[in-house]
C-alpha cells in the first residue's frame, strides 16, 4: 500500500494555502478551513497574472452559485482582479451555465464560477476559463504557483460593472428551442440550488405545463442535497411526477450543469440512457457519422445505441474540462456522462447546461410526439447498479485506482482512459478516483442479476483486502 501523500503548501498574506484544492478541472475546498476570504483574493490575483502571461487583455466575468460563502468569497476574487488590473462584469447568482454563456455575450476574456456544485454547503470552490475553454490539469496547477506568489498591484486598478444576464439567456434559449407544438405536463426540481433563479421564468417562456419542487433559492439546501445521480434526492420528483400525471421530472444539481430525468412512471433515466435521445436526434437531422463522447461510467447500451444510429462510439476520462476538450478534438456535436453533465456543440455553445439540456428534451418529445419510455423503448435492459461512492482519503485515492489498474489488467481484458474498466465478456466493472471528492466511484453493470453480484464482488473483495470498506458512501 502507497504511503500517504504530502501535499505542499505555500505562503499566502501570511498563511498556508494547500495544493490539494487545485484539482485537476477546478479549485474545491471546505470554506473556512481550505477556502478563505484570502486565497479567494490570491487566486484573482493569480488568475490575472495567468491571462497576463498568456499575452491575454480584458475582462473578466464572475459569477456565484447561491451558497452562503459566495458572497464574501465573491468580494476577495474580485478584489484579487481589479488590485491586479482587471476589469470585472459580475452577473450575480447565477447557475454555472450561465457563466460559460456570458463568455459567448459579453467583452469579457475569461470567467470565474464560484460554486461547490453539487458537494455539501460547506464547500465551495472555483471553476474557471480561459476563453471559453476551461482551465483544467497543468493549468490549474500554474494557477497555484501564481495565486501563492507576491502580490504586485497595477497601475490603475480594474472597475467592475454588474450586469443581469438571466433574461437574455432564458432569450436565446427559447428562440433556439422554437414554440412546442403541445403542452408538455412536467415537474421540475431544484433542489434550492441555484438553477431556482432561472428555471421557473426559463419553462413559463417555453409553455409548458410545469410544476417546480423547491424553487426558492437557499444553499443550505434544507429540503434535499441537489444531487440527481443520488437516487434518494429524486424521490420528491418522482412523487409529484406520479401525482400530477405528468410525462417527465427533471432534477438540477445545485449549480444547475447536471440534469436527472424520471419518466411518468417514476423510472430514472440515467445520464447515459438520457445521451441514447440526444444522440438519435443530432444524428438522425445531420447525416450522420460523428462522433459522440461519453465518459467511462457509461452503459454498453450507449456504445451500441451510437453506432445504430449511424455515429461514432468514443469512450473518454470523466471531466467536464476533459469531455469538452475531446469534443473539440473530434469535432462531436454531442456529449454526455452517467453523471449527467451534457454538452452541446450543435446547435449551441459547447458547454455542459442542465437548463439548456431539459429545454432541448422538451423539444424532442414535441417533435417526436412521444414520452421518454416509449423513446427508449427499444434500448436493451442491462442490469446495472448507479454511480457507487466509496469513503477514502484524498491523498490515497489515485493510489487505490493504480493498484487496481496492475492487478485487474494481468488478469483481464481493460480499458484504462479513467480508472480501470474491467471487461468480463458478460457484464463489466468499473472503479475510478473521483476528481472532486475523496471519494472511490464505482459501477457494475451485467446481463443478470446474479452476474452483477459476482462482478461487484470481485471489486470489494479486492477493496477489503487492501483495507478499505467498500461500504457506499452516505455523504
Amino acid at each position: 500500500m502507497l504511503g500517504p501523500i504530502m501535499f505542499p503548501t505555500s505562503e499566502l498574506f501570511g498563511m498556508a494555502i494547500s495544493a490539494s484544492i487545485f484539482r485537476q478541472y477546478d479549485v474545491r475546498g471546505v470554506v473556512g478551513r481550505d477556502l478563505t476570504t484570502e486565497v479567494a483574493e490570491g487566486i484573482g490575483r493569480g488568475f490575472a497574472a495567468l491571462l497576463t502571461e498568456r499575452g491575454i487583455e480584458g475582462a473578466v466575468v464572475v459569477g456565484r452559485d447561491n451558497r452562503p460563502s459566495g458572497d464574501a468569497l465573491r468580494d476577495a476574487l474580485i478584489k484579487g482582479l481589479t488590485l491586479a488590473g482587471r476589469s470585472v462584469v459580475d452577473i450575480g447568482v447565477v447557475p454555472t451555465p450561465l457563466m460559460y454563456w456570458t463568455l459567448h455575450h459579453e467583452p469579457v476574456v475569461g470567467g470565474i464560477q464560484i460554486t461547490g456544485s453539487h458537494n455539501p454547503p460547506e464547500y465551495n470552490g472555483f471553476k474557471i476559463c480561459v476563453g471559453p475553454a476551461s482551465l483544467h490539469g497543468e493549468g490549474i496547477q500554474r494557477l497555484y504557483t501564481l495565486a501563492t506568489s507576491p502580490a504586485v498591484d497595477a497601475t490603475n486598478a480594474g472597475t467592475v460593472r454588474s450586469t443581469d444576464v438571466i433574461a437574455r439567456y432564458i432569450e436565446d434559449i427559447a428562440t433556439k428551442i422554437g414554440p412546442l407544438k403541445r403542452r408538455i405536463r412536467m415537474v421540475y426540481d431544484c433542489g434550492n440550488g441555484a438553477a431556482a433563479v432561472v428555471a421557473p421564468a426559463l419553462f413559463d417562456r417555453l409553455g409548458v405545463d410545469a410544476t417546480g419542487l423547491f424553487t426558492e433559492s437557499d444553499g443550505t439546501f434544507p429540503n434535499h442535497h441537489p444531487d440527481p445521480t443520488v437516487p434518494e434526492n429524486l424521490a420528491d420528483c418522482i412523487a409529484e411526477v406520479k401525482r400530477t400525471g405528468s410525462e417527465l421530472g427533471v432534477a438540477f444539481d445545485g449549480d444547475g450543469d447536471r440534469i436527472g430525468i424520471v419518466d411518468g412512471s417514476g423510472k430514472i433515466i440515467w445520464g447515459d440512457h438520457l445521451l441514447i435521445l440526444y444522440a438519435r436526434d443530432v444524428l438522425a437531422r445531420t447525416g450522420g457519422g460523428q462522433s459522440i463522447i461519453f465518459d467511462v461510467k457509461c452503459s454498453q447500451a450507449l456504445s451500441d445505441a451510437i453506432t445504430a444510429a449511424g455515429g461514432v462510439p468514443v469512450m473518454w476520462k470523466t471531466g467536464h474540462s476533459l469531455i469538452k476538450d475531446k469534443m473539440k478534438e473530434t469535432h462531436a456535436p454531442i456529449a454526455g456522462e452517467m453523471s449527467g453533465h451534457m454538452f452541446f456543440e450543435e446547435s449551441f455553445y459547447g458547454h455542459d447546461d442542465a437548463l439548456y439540456a431539459a429545454a432541448r428534451l422538451l423539444r424532442i418529445l414535441d417533435d417526436a410526439g412521444q414520452r421518454v419510455d416509449a423513446l427508449l423503448a427499444d434500448v436493451p435492459e442491462f442490469v446495472s447498479t448507479p454511480e457507487i461512492r466509496v469513503d477514502t482519503d484524498d491523498a490515497l485515492k489515485f493510489g487505490i485506482v493504480s493498484d487496481a489498474i496492475a492487478h485487474f489488467s494481468a488478469h483481464y481484458d481493460v480499458i484504462d482512459v479513467d480508472g480501470i474498466r474491467v471487461l468480463f465478456g458478460d457484464g463489466w466493472g468499473l472503479i475510478r478516483a473521483s476528481n472532486t471528492q475523496p471519494v472511490l466511484v464505482m459501477r457494475f453493470e451485467a446481463r443478470t442479476e446474479a452476474r452483477l453480484a459476482e462482478i461487484r464482488a470481485v471489486f470489494e473483495d479486492w477493496l477489503r483486502a487492501r483495507g478499505v470498506d467498500p461500504s457506499p458512501s452516505t455523504h
